[in-house]
C-alpha cells in the first residue's frame, strides 16, 4: 500500500522563512535614479499645491508612473517628509503576505517597532503616526482580492492629518474614489499628465545625447513627439532605434501609431540588433519576476550572469534596479511581456526547461513556493505535483488554503488523480476557500470516498460532516459525523483533528454543549503542530465562552485563534475567516467600533467567499450596524441587501430571513413601526425558526424571530404582554446556560417594563443587567437597543444613591458616554395648531432623512447643500414644531402625519 509522503524537514521550513527579508528588500525600494530620467517638475508641483489623502497615478504600461512616483519620493525626502515604498505583486493578494510587507514598509517611516513577540498592527500604526509621512504603493493593479482592497480603503480612510498615500496603477482601483474626490481628498495624475511634453521629450534626447549617434533636429523631434503622443516607453524605444538607424534613414517619417504594436515593433527591432549573447540572455531570463546573478545562472549556465547584468545596467538596456545595492533587477513590464511572447515564438521548446531550472534553483534554496509556481507556469505539472507531495501537507497544517487552492486549480484533474494523497488536501483547500458546495462536487467526482487507499478514504469521510454543517445541514452532519468518529483514529492527524473540531461545533448546535466541550478537549490533544487546527479549536472554544457569557475569556481565545494562523508577523489582521469574524464580533461587543470595522474589512470578504452561513450573517449584520451608527443609512441597508442576495444565490433560507430580521430592527430604531412589522412578517419562515428553537446557531444567539417580535411589541404594541413572553425566554436561556442570550433578553425586558410604566421594576432589571455586563464588558447588546435604552440608563444613574461597585460605576459611565445625553421627555400629543407655520418642501425632506437616521453631513451630501444649510433647516423645523430635539421633531411630525 502506498504510504503518505513524509513532511518536509525543519531546515527547509526555516530556510523558507529566512528568505523572506530578502524578498521584501526588493519590494521596499523604488527603481534607482538613472541619468536619463527627465524631472517631472510639474507633477511634483501639482501634488505640493493640492495636498490630499490619496494621490492616484494611473496610466497604461510605459507612461512612467513608477519614475514619476520615485521622483515624488525624492522630493519629499529632501523636504524632510518620511517616506516608504512597496511594490506589489500578485502574491500580495494574500492578506497575510500583504500585511507582512506593509508592516516592513511602515516601520521604515519611523513608527515604533513592536515589542518582542507583541502584535504589530501596521494599519493602526499608520493611523496613529503623528509626523508627516507618505506611503507609496506601486503596481497596484495586481491587487484584486477584496480583503486587501478593503484594508487599503481602511488605511486611506483613517490616515492622520499629515499622512498621505501615493498609488501607482494601470487600472482604476476599487477604493471608494468618488467619496474622496467629493471631499477634495484625491489628486489624480492620469495618462494626459504623464505624457511627455515637447520640452520633456527634448530634454530626454538631450540627456541621451552622450549615447546618441546623431542629434535629432527640432522638426524631427516635434514629429516624433506628435506620433508617440508623449508615450514615454515609445519615445525611449525610438531613441534606441535611432541610435542604430540614424536620422537620415527616414525612420521617424515611417514611424506611426502610439499603441502596443509600436512597442512590440520597436522592441523587436532593438532586440534583433543586440549581440547574440545579450539577446539570448534576455529571452531566457524573461520568465523571472526578479533577477539576481545566482538564479540567472541556473537558467544560463554558460554565461557570466553577474557581468551580464552589469553590462545591461551600464547600457541602460531593459533592466531596472530594484534595490540600492545593485544586486537585484527587474525587466520593465512592457519589455518583460514582449520578451516572454518572443520566447514563446522563438524557443517554445525551451520554456518548460527554463521554468524547470528556475523551479529547481528555488527548491534547492529552500523556497518551495516560487519553485511550485515556476513548475506550474512552465506547464510541468508532474514536477509541481512531486514538489507538492513534499510540501503540501506542511502548507495545509499552516492553513495556507488559498495558495494551495490556486495551485490545485491549475493542475489537470487526471494528473492530480495520480497523486492520491494530494486529493484530500485539494479538497480541504477548496472547502476553506471556495466553500462547501464546490468542495462537495469535487469530492463526489474525485472518487476519494471509494478509494482503495485507506488513508485517502478515511480523510474524505472526515470531510463530509464538515461540508454538511457548512451547508447548514446540521442534523445530517451530526448523523454522518458520529459514523466518522467511530473510525478514529485514522492515522491522519490533520483530518482527525478537523473532524473532532467540526463535531464539537455540530454537537453544540444540536444542543449538547457538554459533549461539545469534551470533543474540543480531544481535538486540542490531537492537533499536534497544526496551526490551522489550533485556530479552529480556539475559535470554537471562544464561541462557546461567548454564548455562555464569558466575553473577556472569549475575546482572549479568539485573539489567540486569529494570531495562530501565521508564524511570521503576529498581526491580528491575519488568519482565517472562521476566527476573524468571531473576533470582530467580540471587539464590536466591547464598543471598539473602529477596530471592529478594520477587522471586517479583512474578514467579511473571506466569509462571503467561503459561504459559512453564520459567519456571513454575523459579518454583514455587524457591518450594517456600524454603518447605521455612523449615520450612513444607505450603506447599512446595502449590507443587508447583499446578505439577502447571498442567501438567495446559495439557497440558504436562514441567511435570507436574517437579512429581513435585521432590516426590521433598523426600521424599528427609525420609528417606522408598520414597515418594521412588514419585514418581520416576511422573515417568518415557521420551519426555519422551529429549527432555530431546538438548535444553538451562533448567528441567532441574540437575533431570532421571537425576540424580534417582543422587541416590536415593546416599541409599538402591548409592552405588558411582551414581559410575559420575555420571562419565558429568560427562563429558557438560563436553563441552557445561554447567559449572553439571557442578558440580551433582560435588556429588552427592562425596556418593556419602562414602556409599561413600571419604572422601579425597569430600573431594578437594568441594575441586574449592568451587574453582569460590567464584569465582562458587554456594551453593544445594550446600546444596540437604541435611544430608549439611553433613557433607562440615565434614569438608573439618577437613582443611584452612592458610588457603589466601582467596576459597575465605570462601566455605566462608559455606556452613558456612548449613549449620549439624556433624551428629551416623552412627546405629548400635539394640538391641531402644533405647527406655528407650515413646513417647506425642503424641510419635510430633511425630516424624512432625519427619521431614516441620516447625520447632518450625510443629509448635506444627499441634498447637495452645505452642513450649515442643514443646520438652518433643523432650527426652522424645531421652531415650527415647537420641538426641543431631533427625536422630538420626528415624533411630532409622525403624529401630525407630515412624514410616515
Amino acid at each position: 500500500m502506498p504510504q503518505p509522503p513524509p513532511p518536509p524537514s525543519a531546515p527547509s521550513a526555516l530556510s523558507t522563512l529566512s528568505s523572506l527579508p530578502r524578498i521584501l528588500e526588493t519590494k521596499l525600494n523604488p527603481p534607482a535614479f538613472v541619468a536619463t530620467q527627465v524631472p517631472r517638475t510639474a507633477i511634483g508641483e501639482q501634488i505640493a499645491a493640492a495636498p490630499a489623502k490619496l494621490v492616484l497615478v494611473r496610466a497604461p504600461a510605459g507612461f512612467g508612473k513608477t519614475t514619476a512616483m520615485a521622483q515624488m519620493r525624492g522630493r519629499m525626502d529632501a523636504q524632510g517628509t518620511a517616506t516608504a515604498w512597496l511594490t506589489l505583486d500578485r502574491a500580495d493578494n494574500d492578506v497575510s503576505r500583504f500585511l507582512n510587507c506593509l508592516a516592513e514598509a511602515v516601520q521604515r517611516l519611523g513608527v515604533d517597532e513592536p515589542r518582542a513577540n507583541a502584535p504589530f498592527d501596521a494599519v493602526a500604526a499608520l493611523a496613529a503616526h503623528d509626523s508627516p509621512f507618505t506611503l507609496f504603493l506601486d503596481d497596484f493593479e495586481v491587487v484584486q482580492e477584496p480583503a486587501v482592497l478593503g484594508l487599503v480603503r481602511e488605511i486611506v480612510e483613517h490616515l492622520p492629518r499629515r499622512g498621505q498615500i501615493v498609488i501607482g496603477s494601470r487600472s482604476l482601483p476599487d477604493l471608494g474614489l468618488g467619496r474622496l474626490r467629493a471631499r477634495g481628498q484625491l489628486v489624480e495624475i492620469d495618462t494626459d499628465r504623464l505624457r511627455f511634453s515637447l520640452e520633456e521629450t527634448s530634454a530626454f534626447f538631450q540627456q541621451r545625447g552622450a549615447q546618441a549617434a546623431h542629434a535629432l533636429p527640432a522638426a524631427m523631434l516635434a514629429q516624433l513627439h506628435h506620433k508617440t503622443e508623449g508615450w514615454v516607453a515609445a519615445i525611449w524605444l525610438a531613441s534606441m532605434a535611432l541610435e542604430r538607424h540614424g536620422t537620415e534613414t527616414g525612420f521617424v517619417e515611417r514611424f506611426s501609431g502610439s499603441d502596443r504594436a509600436v512597442a512590440d515593433y520597436l522592441a523587436e527591432d532593438v532586440l534583433a540588433h543586440q549581440p547574440a549573447d545579450i539577446r539570448d540572455f534576455l529571452l531566457r531570463t524573461s520568465i523571472l519576476r526578479q533577477l539576481d546573478a545566482s538564479v540567472c545562472q541556473a537558467l544560463c549556465p554558460r554565461v557570466d550572469c553577474a557581468a551580464m547584468l552589469e553590462r545591461l545596467a551600464t547600457s541602460n538596456l531593459f533592466v531596472t534596479p530594484v534595490s540600492g545595492d545593485g544586486d537585484a533587477w527587474r525587466y520593465h513590464s512592457l519589455f518583460a511581456d514582449f520578451l516572454r511572447a518572443q520566447l514563446a515564438r522563438e524557443l517554445p521548446g525551451d520554456i518548460e526547461r527554463l521554468h524547470l531550472s528556475a523551479s529547481g534553483w528555488y527548491e534547492s534554496h529552500g523556497r518551495p513556493v516560487p519553485a511550485i509556481d515556476h513548475a506550474i507556469e512552465g506547464g510541468d505539472h508532474p514536477y509541481a505535483l512531486t514538489l507538492l507531495d513534499s510540501y503540501a501537507a506542511q502548507f495545509l497544517e499552516q492553513g495556507r488554503m488559498r495558495m494551495l487552492a490556486r495551485w490545485f486549480s491549475a493542475i489537470p484533474e487526471h494528473q492530480l488523480r495520480e497523486h492520491p494523497f494530494l486529493q484530500p488536501i485539494a479538497l480541504w483547500a477548496t472547502c476553506f476557500t471556495h466553500g462547501p458546495w464546490d468542495a462537495m462536487r469535487q469530492l463526489e467526482k474525485s472518487g476519494c470516498l471509494q478509494s482503495p487507499i485507506a488513508e485517502v478514504r478515511a480523510s474524505a469521510h472526515t470531510l463530509v460532516p464538515l461540508l454538511l454543517a457548512m451547508q447548514d445541514r446540521h442534523d445530517e452532519a451530526c448523523e454522518v459525523g458520529r459514523q466518522s468518529l467511530a473510525r478514529l483514529p485514522t492515522g491522519l492527524p490533520f483530518a482527525d483533528a478537523v473532524l473532532l473540531n467540526a463535531m464539537a461545533h455540530i454537537l453544540a448546535v444540536e444542543g449538547d454543549p457538554r459533549e461539545a466541550r469534551r470533543m474540543l478537549e480531544v481535538a486540542r490533544r490531537e492537533q499536534g503542530n497544526s496551526t490551522f487546527n489550533r485556530m479552529y479549536t480556539e475559535s470554537l472554544a471562544g464561541l462557546f465562552d461567548l454564548q455562555e457569557g464569558r466575553l473577556r475569556q472569549a475575546t482572549a481565545r479568539l485573539r489567540m485563534a486569529v494570531d495562530s494562523t501565521h508564524a511570521v508577523s503576529y498581526n491580528h489582521s491575519h488568519g482565517n475567516a472562521w476566527a476573524g469574524v468571531l473576533y470582530a464580533g467580540a471587539v464590536y461587543e466591547t464598543n471598539q467600533l473602529v477596530q471592529a470595522e478594520h477587522l471586517l474589512n479583512v474578514y467579511l470578504p473571506l466569509a462571503r467567499d467561503v459561504g459559512l452561513p453564520d459567519h456571513m450573517i454575523l459579518s454583514h449584520v455587524m457591518r450594517s450596524r456600524l454603518a447605521f451608527h455612523a449615520g450612513d443609512i444607505d450603506a447599512a441597508f446595502q449590507a443587508l441587501t447583499e446578505l439577502e442576495y447571498l442567501g438567495h444565490h446559495r439557497q440558504l433560507p436562514r441567511v435570507v430571513a436574517s437579512a429581513k430580521l435585521e432590516r426590521s430592527r433598523m426600521l424599528l430604531l427609525q420609528g417606522n413601526g408598520p414597515a418594521s412589522r412588514d419585514e418581520l412578517q416576511r422573515a417568518d419562515d415557521p420551519a426555519l425558526w422551529e429549527r432555530e428553537r431546538r438548535q444553538r446557531l451562533p448567528a441567532h444567539d441574540l437575533d431570532y424571530l421571537l425576540l424580534a417580535r417582543a422587541r416590536w411589541d415593546v416599541a409599538f404594541g402591548d409592552a405588558r404582554a411582551a414581559v410575559g413572553v420575555l420571562d419565558a425566554e429568560l427562563h429558557a436561556a438560563l436553563a441552557s446556560t445561554r447567559n449572553r442570550r439571557a442578558l440580551s433578553v433582560r435588556v429588552v425586558r427592562a425596556l418593556a417594563l419602562q414602556r409599561a410604566g413600571d419604572m422601579a421594576a425597569a430600573i431594578d432589571e437594568m441594575g441586574e443587567v449592568l451587574q453582569t455586563a460590567s464584569q465582562e464588558g458587554f456594551m453593544r447588546l445594550i446600546l444596540d437597543e437604541g435611544p430608549a435604552v439611553g433613557t433607562l440608563l440615565h434614569r438608573y444613574a439618577a437613582a443611584q444613591q452612592d458610588g457603589g461597585d466601582p467596576i459597575l460605576a465605570d462601566h455605566l459611565q462608559r455606556l452613558l458616554q456612548a449613549a449620549g445625553p439624556a433624551p428629551a421627555g416623552e412627546v405629548e400629543a400635539p394640538s391641531s395648531d402644533a405647527m406655528k407655520e407650515p413646513l417647506t418642501r425642503k424641510e419635510i425632506r430633511v425630516l424624512q432623512l432625519l427619521a431614516e437616521g441620516y447625520s447632518n453631513s450625510a443629509m448635506a451630501e444627499k441634498l447637495f447643500v452645505s452642513d450649515s444649510t442643514v443646520r438652518t433647516h433643523l432650527r426652522n423645523i424645531n421652531m415650527k414644531l415647537d420641538a426641543k430635539s431631533r427625536t422630538q421633531a420626528v415624533a411630532i411630525a409622525r403624529k401630525l402625519g407630515v412624514i410616515r
